[in-house]
């Protein structure tokens, strides 16, 4: 186990410098600078780009980037977002409401995706399997920004039930914050719903149908007791582990929906990072590994979290 989570991380380390390096070349292969803007003298641009480094050469400026992310863990400076201020703080003070969106989203579709998907397999090929079937394929197969353009439509604007845009203030736990968010967290909840809800429906009407079960049934236990005792917990054995990666899902889908209800994200100062002519090449960077990052680790707990769900999974073992 030990020695396989340990190459695992190896592996991961490197599959993350490669793609550090890749996206630290092409982004500065963009034509635009990031020191020119309209208006901007020629002269002046030229000074910028000599005092913050971009005009050294590529193979110079990646070397001086890793010498300073190794030695003092410095991702560099914005050069448009905000001016001279570290990249690691512009983008951190920007983090929280992406987080908590995307948790309030995991803690509302979690229990729903589990009740539907656990309703539908005890209802097997019944109307109320077929309805849920298709209602989860229509889910499924819709954008979750779709999803934001009709909620903001009709709560937001026809009905006035609930606020279009999120409450600008750091206060994000507070009532009316929470309540702001409410529309973009459904937003992201009926795909995830859906997701949950299909994947733990097949896994449970398998299990069912297993030879264990029958056997359960012929001792005595009810339905009930035989789906809570045996079937239930063997059929989220491949499920827990989903969880983790279906976050990361969300938060990586979050991006749009950010945009849509202005949160004040990171999907905002991701996006103006790249602007035409105002390219922030740092926080871009920071920003893709920070999603690289995340992905990685979520692999490699979703591969060591099987073996502590299943003890018959022996991961790295030999057989």
């Amino acid at each position: 186990m030990l020695k396989y989570v340990l190459k695992r991380i190896g592996l991961m380390i490197l599959t993350f410098f490669i793609i550090m390096t890749m996206c630290f070349i092409l982004v500065r292969l963009l034509p635009a600078s990031t020191a020119r803007g309209p208006g901007v003298d020629p002269e002046i641009d030229a000074a910028i780009r000599e005092t913050i480094g971009l005009n050294k050469p590529l193979l110079q400026q990646y070397w001086e980037f890793l010498v300073g992310l190794f030695t003092k863990f410095d991702w560099g400076k914005s050069y448009h977002i905000s001016r001279g201020n570290p990249v690691t703080s512009v983008v951190l003070e920007k983090l929280p409401p992406t987080i908590i969106v995307n948790v309030y989203t995991m803690i509302f579709s979690v229990p729903l995706g589990i009740i539907l998907g656990v309703y539908s397999a005890l209802k097997k090929n019944k109307w109320q399997d077929h309805l849920i079937g298709v209602l989860v394929m229509v889910f499924v197969s819709v954008p979750s920004y779709v999803y934001a353009f009709v909620v903001q439509y009709l709560f937001g604007y026809k009905w006035g039930i609930l606020p279009d845009t999120v409450k600008n203030g750091t206060d994000f736990f507070s009532p009316e914050m929470f309540v702001s968010m409410i529309l973009p967290i459904l937003s992201l909840s009926f795909g995830t719903i859906a997701g949950f809800t299909r994947y733990i429906r097949d896994e449970l009407a398998e299990v069912l149908t297993s030879e264990f079960m029958l056997l359960a049934r012929t001792k005595g236990l009810t339905r009930r007791q035989a789906t809570y005792r045996h079937a239930f917990r063997n059929a989220m054995v491949p499920i827990l582990p989903m969880f983790i990666g279906e976050f990361i899902g969300i938060l990586g889908g979050s991006m749009v929906i950010e945009n849509i209800f202005g949160i004040p994200g990171i999907a905002n100062v991701y996006l103006t990072s790249i602007q035409l002519g105002k390219v922030d090449y740092n926080v871009f960077l920071f920003i893709s590994m920070f999603y690289v990052a995340i992905g990685l680790v979520a692999g490699l707990l979703v591969d060591i979290s099987y073996g502590f769900v299943d003890p018959r999974i022996r991961i790295g073992g030999r057989k």
